[in-house]
């Protein structure tokens, strides 16, 4: 066992935890964060993405020791239902789902994406998502809705 201290949605949080435990168990059991999904147990499908310290990680991949001491956002600390953050407005209004099983991995790779390349191509687009599988939407409405993020986060600027 170890304590394991990291800072989730801008919540202090300290829990002891085994060791082999991963971060989306600890997220999800623990926390009571299920927004982050387990989808394919092997760090292909990428709908467990979170952010650790400004960067998008497979949740899946990393030991909750691992994360002592980081920040980690995940999709519940993007926005709220009332008050959507612009990729979850821009998901919603372009479609950007259907099952919603991949969403928030994909919209957690997206705030990424955007905080790291304001402005990004679609080239760039298709590059940060290759890791995050949608068996659902072809992507092309995806895609369309990093697009309007980018354009929203850009224009608050």
């Amino acid at each position: 066992m170890s304590t394991v201290r990291i800072k989730v949605n801008g919540r202090e949080v300290v829990r002891d935890v085994e060791n082999r435990r991963l971060l989306v168990e600890v997220l999800r059991e623990d926390l009571g964060l299920t927004g982050t999904h387990v989808g394919c147990d092997t760090s292909q499908c990428g709908c467990c993405t979170v952010m650790v310290d400004g960067r998008s990680v497979k949740s899946c991949t990393m030991l909750a020791v691992q994360a002592d001491g980081c920040e980690i956002v995940t999709v519940e600390g993007l926005g709220t239902p009332e008050n959507l953050h612009p990729i979850q407005q821009a998901f919603a209004q372009c479609h950007g789902l259907q099952c919603g099983f991949c969403t928030p991995g994909m919209i957690m790779t997206t705030a990424s994406l955007l905080a790291e390349t304001p402005r990004p191509t679609d080239a760039q687009i298709e590059h940060a998502l290759e890791g995050n599988l949608c068996r659902c939407t072809g992507y092309v409405n995806i895609v369309e809705s990093v697009r309007q993020a980018a354009a929203a986060l850009d224009s608050a600027r």
